[in-house]
């Protein structure tokens, strides 16, 4: 029998999960916002998770659980500033507004408590991140541990390099704002247009997080996902007009439509088989409409626009027999000789595989192992051309070769079962 203790540890553990997915960027913005230091929020924030953790369950869950983490991250940092005060240390401030003092009605925050409404600054917070002072490659990474929250760990994963290195990165990146005193205000107009790709670069490779699964139990973060979506959407109501953002918010919402379908049952479901009627017609209609009237641009735009036009194909159809899988291949080919990308090669082989058959694909294949090392993908979509070539000897070598490169406990079971599938067959 669950004890009492038990079910409010429980209880505790997943309103602060929820919590985090929800608030973590919102309440980092505000505390740099108010406190004017980038170097001391984050650590703040943590610190009153932690404190969470062990307190929720024998005090009870707060009425306002981010107000309470914000009061007292809050206290924490006016409890740093205090000590160098005494100390008389001159820290390097990140400059805000230079009629705010970060001890200013902190009583007030304090007394407000935690019914206080503690705002939404995470669009500035995420062009304080694409700033040109920083160096690009830091950006992306040090927006998603910022605003989203993601883990070091899976950032590292998602941009391919080791842990500590992407540690590292962020952590100059923080150093570089504080020392250079970047400021964190309003999006002024020209501001955010110079820094447009790079904002939308950082958006989107937020949303892909969701939906890049990692080692372990889950195949899809849909939560981290959505909040790039909202993001997307904030900023598409501060430059409507930009065809970037037009087109990264399309792309976005048409892809997070199927979120509901991509798994059943814990078991991952690919395109073909997703029950359509589960797919959210309201974002698919929105998207559909964003996709209308976009222009034919260079660069990221281009990028984006040739992306949302591939989802739309998809999202269109009620059917996957009536994919029009040619359109969506050449889509592809002009995507590939835009950006070179070994990723957009692989995606392009599936489809020229369904437009032209599987031979087709399979020749699109060709060298991506190299590109593309100790990525499970290429064996795996190696494997599913092969069987339907009908060469069952290639499809098994593959399938064997994505189940041992795949860290994904969701998708190597379903490799397992295709492999399963495919030597029961020859039996």
């Amino acid at each position: 029998m669950t004890s009492r203790s038990d079910r409010s540890q429980t209880w505790a553990d997943q309103v602060l999960a929820d919590t985090f997915r929800s608030d973590w960027g919102r309440l980092v913005s505000v505390l740099v916002s108010r406190s004017r230091r980038l170097d001391l929020a984050e650590d703040a924030l943590s610190e009153a998770f932690a404190r969470a953790a062990s307190r929720w369950a024998v005090d009870g869950v707060p009425a306002n659980p981010s107000g309470w983490l914000y009061v007292t991250a809050h206290r924490h940092i006016l409890g740093r500033l205090r000590a160098e005060e005494v100390a008389g240390r001159k820290v390097p401030l990140l400059v805000v507004n230079p009629m705010t003092d970060p001890h200013e009605n902190a009583g007030d925050d304090l007394a407000d408590g935690l019914g206080a409404d503690i705002g939404d600054d995470r669009l500035q917070l995420i062009l304080l991140c694409c700033h040109p002072a920083l160096p690009r490659e830091s950006r992306p990474a040090l927006a998603l541990r910022l605003v989203m929250g993601t883990s070091t760990d899976q950032i590292a994963r998602l941009f391919l390099v080791p842990t500590p290195t992407m540690a590292a990165r962020i952590t100059r990146a923080k150093k570089k704002i504080v020392a250079a005193g970047i400021p964190l205000g309003a999006p002024v107009e020209h501001e955010l247009r110079s820094r447009l790709d790079e904002v939308c670069r950082t958006v989107y490779l937020a949303f892909t997080a969701g939906y890049t699964p990692g080692a372990g139990p889950d195949l899809l973060q849909a939560d981290l996902a959505g909040d790039a979506v909202r993001l997307a959407a904030l900023l598409h109501d501060l430059v409507p007009d930009a065809p970037p953002v037009r087109a990264l918010l399309a792309l976005l919402l048409l892809q997070h439509s199927r979120r509901d379908a991509r798994v059943s049952g814990g078991k991952l479901v690919t395109l073909d088989e997703q029950d359509r009627d589960s797919w959210h017609r309201d974002e698919i209609a929105a998207g559909l409409g964003l996709v209308v009237g976009l222009e034919p641009d260079h660069g990221y735009a281009e990028e984006l626009r040739l992306q949302a036009l591939i989802a739309a194909e998809h999202a269109r159809t009620s059917t996957a027999k009536a994919t029009d899988w040619a359109r969506i291949a050449a889509y592809y080919a002009d995507l590939e000789e835009l950006t070179g990308s070994a990723v957009v090669r692989l995606n392009r082989a599936v489809a020229v595989a369904e437009a032209d058959g599987p031979a087709a694909g399979l020749e699109l294949l060709a060298g991506l192992e190299e590109e593309l090392h100790g990525n499970h993908r290429v064996a795996a979509v190696r494997a599913d051309l092969a069987r339907r070539a009908g060469n069952a000897e290639l499809a098994e070598t593959a399938y064997r070769e994505a189940i041992e490169l795949c860290e994904n406990d969701v998708e190597r079971v379903h490799l397992r079962d295709r492999l399963d599938s495919l030597t029961s067959t020859d039996r």
